[in-house]
Parts: C-alpha cells; structure tokens; sequence
C-alpha cells in the first residue's frame, strides 16, 4: 500500500539549480569522459574512517511500501497479537491511522526509505542527519554519553554511535513511542523497539543501511534487512511542509 503521502513527496523532488546560482562543484570523481564516477572507492576522513556525508536518495518506495520486501513476509517472526494487527492494516481499512498520512513523524527507520533525500553531516563526535521529509532530524552522538534507562518517548528515539573498524558506523536508537509503524503496510512498533542501523559506503555513490528490528513485544527475535539509498549529486534539500493547505485525508478509505 502506498499512501497519497508517498504521491506528495515524489512531486517535491526538484532540481536545485532552479533555486541557486554558483553551486560549488559536487566533488565527484570523474570518469574519462568527464561523468560522475559513482563506483570510484568511498572518501575517508583525514582519521581514515570512511566519510558518510552526503546527499543520499532512497530507491524508489519499495521499502517504505514494505520494509521486508526483500526478507519476504513468512520471514518476519511476528507474535501471533502483532499478525493480526499488521494484516489489518495491510488490507487497508486503518490506512487513515497511519501517522505519515496524519502528517505525523515516520519514525525510524521509515524516515530512512521515504523517497525524498536526506543528508548526512559527520564530525568525529556527532553525526546529525536531515530528512526533506517532515523537515525533521536526528542527532547520533559518537561520544561517551549513555542513555538513561527510561528516555522521554518520541518518534525517532534518541541515538548513540560507535564504528567498527573504519568501515562501519553503528547506530543504536530506542526511546520510542511507540506510535510509529515501521512501513505503509503497518509493521507494527511499539515503547520496546530498538533499532541497530550499520552504515556502510562500499563505493563513492553507493550508501548501505543494515538495519536490524528489536521488538520484544511485537517481535519473537530480532530480523534484519537491508537498504541501499544513491547519492544526490548536484541537489539539495527542500522545505517539506504537510499540513498546509491538507485536503486528502478526508477522501481516504472511502
């Protein structure tokens, strides 16, 4: 199920030299005959870590329809209480709860595979991610802070990082509300969801999102998949407003 939502924000991707004069160049590797070389090795940092900074696009809406369109539905070990509630979203009768159709928060990770771009800002201490969607944020904060063991609920929880190796950024998220659906078919999430993301670069344009679901209270054991967004060359963010001038809610399900 793909919610009008999704229709809104594929319409809002625009060039942004329609809206800026002088872009610096994108920094891009070239290939002979002068076009971005995508496949070129990642950059890396003067520390040596892989550098993650970009503009990354999500492919398409395959896992924003269906996060475990590659893992296959008999894979996702949901408890018999979550089956249901999930194959009554996935018909369609409660698509008008969805929170993104609400103009609510996507939450992690459906923000990662909504079809907008989103940047990725690294320093050595802290990561901040910017979503065009919903113009919200994260910060992943890569220093010795711990989260306390009841953090205020919210919709995209509140991150802590570290690296293995030079090659891998690990990002533990929970705090959650519990509001959240992992996808527009509605994997269900609830206050228990902890999500591991691993970011991997394996090319100069290529981004791999490993991202592990762990849900106790949804869940029987924790189930993995995996995303691989594109980098935006020559673009930019864009101002996403949803609940201006909103006329489509009140035509859903009917």
């Amino acid at each position: 199920m793909t919610t009008r939502l999704t229709i809104c924000m594929l319409a809002a991707i625009l060039p942004a030299a329609g809206q800026w004069r002088n872009i610096p160049a994108d920094g891009a590797p070239k290939n002979a005959d002068g076009t971005p070389n995508l496949n070129a090795p990642a950059p890396r940092t003067a520390g040596g870590k892989v550098d993650l900074s970009g503009i990354w696009v999500p492919q398409g809406t395959k896992f924003l329809a269906n996060i475990a369109a590659d893992l296959g539905a008999e894979n996702v070990p949901l408890r018999p209480e979550a089956k249901a509630l999930h194959a009554s979203r996935a018909g369609g009768a409660m698509g008008h709860l969805e929170p993104d159709a609400n103009c609510l928060p996507q939450g992690v990770p459906k923000i990662d595979a909504a079809p907008v771009p989103w940047k990725l800002i690294q320093t050595p201490n802290l990561v901040v991610i910017i979503y065009e969607a919903f113009n919200l944020w994260r910060q992943v904060f890569l220093d010795s802070r711990e989260l306390i063991a009841d953090p205020n609920p919210s919709w995209l929880g509140w991150s802590k990082g570290h690296w293995e190796g030079n090659d891998t950024l690990v990002v533990e998220t929970r705090g959650f509300n519990g509001k959240a659906w992992l996808d527009s078919t509605g994997y269900p999430a609830s206050d228990a969801l902890k999500v591991t993301e691993k970011f991997r670069r394996p090319t100069f344009g290529q981004l791999e999102i490993e991202i592990t679901i762990d849900d106790p209270k949804m869940y029987t054991a924790p189930w993995t998949v995996k995303e691989t967004p594109r980098l935006g060359l020559n673009t930019e963010l864009f101002e996403f407003i949803c609940l201006e001038n909103e006329r489509d809610l009140v035509h859903m399900n009917k």
